[in-house]
């Protein structure tokens, strides 16, 4: 194919049209995401990443959980519970009532443990120093320093637990075996400790 030139004789609207090559479309410059726009995109990635780690994570584990069977921990039964020189004649000791829910009272014949328990409902009586006697914040049972019950509607006196002197000369006291006075428990020799 050879190109003719336009014939020059004829007016200038009478030529031919030539094709000329089109002009080279301007570039569009590139879209280019600023630093801090970019680093926004990403730290909520991080964060929403994170997210669904922490919470795959936490229904993992509580799956997980949810296998293992539910035990209570409680503190063991027995323990040992000093000498009875530690404890001083006519007073409730409270030393083990935060840990094992026991006071320990000394009399001139003996020592005898009290468990914490309230007769009425289960609640944890306190011991009022001033007044000499337990008092359950709940209905307000009150106890002799005996542990007999007095006022309110608790129906039996408190229980006693199992007490013994150790063979290193230390009083051990077994909450696993308990006493009832109405029962006339509280003349079994393993609930009271004789010195």
């Amino acid at each position: 194919m050879t190109d003719q030139a336009p014939d020059s004789k004829l007016p200038e609207s009478k030529q031919p049209a030539v094709a000329r090559p089109a002009a080279p479309a301007a570039a569009k410059p590139a879209v280019v995401a600023s630093p801090a726009r970019r680093e926004f995109v990403v730290s909520w990635l991080k964060f929403a990443w994170i997210a669904f780690a922490a919470s795959t994570a936490t229904a993992l584990g509580t799956c997980l959980r949810f296998m293992y069977p539910n035990v209570l921990f409680e503190p063991k039964s027995s323990f040992k519970a000093g000498k009875p020189e530690d404890y001083e004649i006519g007073m409730v000791d409270v030393r083990w009532k935060e840990k094992y829910n026991v006071w320990v009272v000394r009399t001139v014949d003996g020592i005898y443990a009290l468990l914490g328990v309230c007769t009425h409902l289960g609640c944890t009586p306190s011991w009022l120093e001033n007044e000499q006697k337990f008092k359950c914040p709940c209905h307000g049972s009150g106890f002799y320093k005996s542990g007999i019950n007095f006022e309110g509607p608790a129906p039996r006196p408190l229980e006693r637990v199992a007490i013994r002197l150790g063979d290193d000369g230390q009083i051990v006291i077994d909450k696993s075996r308990k006493f009832q006075q109405e029962k006339g428990e509280w003349n079994n020799p393993d609930s009271f400790l004789t010195l």
